[in-house]
């Protein structure tokens, strides 16, 4: 049966895969269209519109649809659009609390969406504030720890934490984060676009400079079966239409998530 159903499962994740770069190029462009309705749009005067197209850039946002979307944001195309940022709050498995971010021009539409997408998959939806309190907003920058430069010929380059604690220790960083493939700069949101430039005057390419909510204390999954219902619940309420980002606060132990991809 594994051979039989092998091409079906290919087709079944490169179809997940596409969708959720669709979902992806869609978000990116709702980001760059509400920066440039708040702060104009030119990416000069408004750094949120600056990073919301480096961060198209570096997903292959093609040039064009960055451009109509600037258009679209400040009104200035024929097609001007306006999105409502709106946060919904929940709970899941284990006590887990997540906080969901949208960008919508329907709110009605989101919030029944949403809730559906809590409700069956076993998470409870949350009074407004109440898992808002469990997480702090911060600006987080994005570096990848090995870059490949401009020249094809020219050697990648290896960024170490050195380097960034360095390049960002007059803009006020909180702290770095090793991930698997990237450091997180973490800083007070009023911070964020001077540690960004910081990290580009030191002749370091970032990924990504966005506000995101950081868990103050993260809530311990005790089962595999826990996480796997966890896991369900967060990616489905992440393929709603409307969710930009999702926050969660569970800590799962290394050896519960190798026991999960196997």
């Amino acid at each position: 049966m594994s051979g039989h159903s092998k091409w079906a499962t290919t087709k079944h994740k490169k179809a997940a895969i596409d969708a959720k770069r669709g979902k992806l190029f869609a978000n990116l462009i709702k980001k760059i269209e509400v920066a440039a309705r708040v702060g104009g749009g030119d990416p000069g005067g408004n750094p949120t519109l600056y990073d919301a197209i480096q961060k198209a850039k570096k997903n292959s946002v093609p040039n064009d649809n960055i451009d109509r979307a600037v258009k679209r944001g400040s009104g200035a195309g024929s097609d001007a659009v306006s999105y409502d940022e709106i946060t919904y709050e929940a709970y899941g498995p284990g006590g887990v609390a997540i906080l969901i971010n949208c960008l919508t021009d329907n709110r009605n539409r989101s919030a029944s969406d949403i809730k559906v997408a809590i409700t069956r998959h076993g998470g409870t939806v949350a009074d407004m504030g109440s898992v808002a309190r469990v997480f702090d907003r911060k600006g987080v920058v994005e570096v990848k720890k090995v870059q490949q430069p401009e020249e094809k010929k020219a050697a990648p380059r290896t960024i170490t934490e050195d380097d960034l604690l360095e390049a960002t220790i007059e803009a006020d960083a909180e702290e770095i984060n090793d991930g698997d493939d990237v450091f997180e700069i973490i800083s007070e949101v009023s911070d964020m676009v001077e540690v960004r430039k910081a990290v580009q005057a030191a002749g370091i390419d970032y990924e990504s400079a966005d506000l995101k909510f950081i868990p103050q204390f993260t809530q311990p999954i005790e089962s595999k079966e826990q996480a796997e219902k966890l896991f369900k619940l967060l990616d489905a309420i992440e393929d709603v239409e409307d969710v930009e980002a999702v926050y969660s606060n569970e800590d799962v132990p290394d050896e519960m998530l190798a026991a999960l991809d196997a």
